[in-house]
């Protein structure tokens, strides 16, 4: 194959009859079947690019390599937003980084459609023209110049038994976590151990992800103030509660996690701050029971419902966002119903009266200077999405929302 340069097909042509005649006339070895030398190919491409640099030093193997191969976003691997794809378990193991986006291609905890399994790779194509190192104009940050982003692909997650696909993912957020981070900031950090660690960004995957990711975080972010007071907050926006108990079920015996209900294992697990620092946003879905409402405050969580944007504005909301929140090191959790059924039809459990894409970016752009630990975006399942792929597009620039502001505010006290 020829390499991919920026010409119209006859020019390319024209050039390469041009290229080749002059090479054979200074005897260089030129082969029109995908031979050509690598210094001939060199040449080749920087003269139909018209640049002027041969070389450029590949970030994760530290090795020269011709310029051409520099990443595109049209070109390559179909990472999130351009990020630099690593085998983050394999054999780059050893590279450090500052945020692993990871994938998490679970939906057999669902309770109406399913789905959600392909929502990783759908939100990469949805952030295909987005950009690492592109301006976040609104957000007004260069995400690449504050963090080195890297795609660990997807977590290899068992469609048979939920409870050993939570653990896989548990143990893969674990390990990443676990990790040094390649920046180490100014001041003291706030995880437990004083180091600075990798965040993660995952791209669920139905919404019960979010209890695998919490049982990482909490090994890293643990109770540090109170023996009952967790770190973490938690930041959900979403269209349902996921804390009401399954009252179906004889307490003797074991309660299911799925995705309406996870938060409440997770309080149960002491995952989540106390004193009501969690918080959900956007509320609009139906209820059970009354009852919900009290299990929801129970385990430590204040609701906005998703009509309260009309009477108190995104400043209200990012008001009380951040009263409930406070300080605290905060874990966003976004759940794309939160987003409007018109704007992001491609979900699982589908409800109309959601935010605008619109007012959700304002809200997220009033979280600056929140300590964010990590993030999920979940509950994308493209087979419902329009062929012009308006969730997934959607959920893209939600999370590349999210790195600028974890590139925005730095994990110390």
């Amino acid at each position: 194959m020829f390499p991919q340069c920026s010409l119209s097909l006859l020019s390319i042509w024209v050039t390469l009859a041009v290229y080749v005649v002059r090479t054979a006339a200074s005897g260089e070895q030129v082969s029109l079947t995908g031979g050509t030398t690598a210094e001939s190919t060199r040449k080749f491409c920087g003269k139909l690019a018209g640049n002027g640099s041969d070389t450029r030093i590949n970030r994760a193997s530290g090795l020269e390599e011709p310029f051409f191969w520099a990443e595109q976003g049209w070109n390559g691997l179909t990472t999130f937003a351009g990020a630099l794809p690593l085998r983050c378990f394999g054999a780059d193991a050893g590279v450090l980084f500052d945020v692993a986006v990871l994938g998490a291609p679970f939906d057999t905890a669902t309770t109406y459609r399913s789905g959600a399994r392909f929502g990783p790779n759908g939100i990469r194509q949805g952030a295909r023209r987005l950009g690492i190192s592109r301006i976040n104009v609104p957000m007004k940050v260069r995400v690449s110049e504050h963090l080195e982003v890297v795609d660990c692909g997807d977590v290899p997650m068992v469609y048979i038994d939920n409870k050993v696909a939570l653990r896989q993912l548990e143990l893969a957020s674990s390990a990443i976590l676990s990790k040094k981070s390649l920046r180490i900031y100014e001041g003291e950090s706030i995880a437990r151990d004083g180091s600075f660690h990798p965040r993660i960004l995952t791209l669920g995957g139905d919404h019960t992800i979010t209890l695998s990711m919490l049982r990482g975080m909490a090994q890293i972010y643990g109770p540090v103030r109170s023996a009952s007071f967790i770190l973490i907050a938690t930041l959900i926006l979403g269209s349902h509660e996921e804390c009401p108990m399954d009252r179906g079920f004889q307490m003797k015996l074991e309660i299911p996690v799925t995705h309406d209900n996870y938060f409440w294992h997770a309080h149960e697990e002491g995952l989540l701050a106390s004193n009501h620092s969690n918080i959900h946003v956007g509320i609009h879905g139906a209820l059970d029971s009354w009852q919900d409402y009290d299990d929801d405050y129970e385990a430590g969580f204040v609701i906005i419902q998703a009509e309260e944007i009309e009477d108190i504005s995104y400043k209200g909301i990012v008001k009380k966002i951040r009263d409930a929140v406070g300080d605290n090191p905060v874990y966003i959790s976004f759940d794309i119903d939160v987003i409007d059924l018109g704007m992001a039809p491609a979900t699982g459990t589908p409800e109309i009266g959601g935010f605008t894409t619109r007012e959700v970016r304002k809200i997220l752009q009033g979280l600056n200077g929140l300590k964010i630990v990590g993030a999920d975006v979940v509950e994308v399942a493209p087979g419902y999405d329009s062929q012009a792929e308006i969730t997934q597009i959607a959920a893209g620039n939600i999370g590349w929302d999210i790195l600028a502001l974890m590139a925005k505010t730095p994990l110390v006290v």
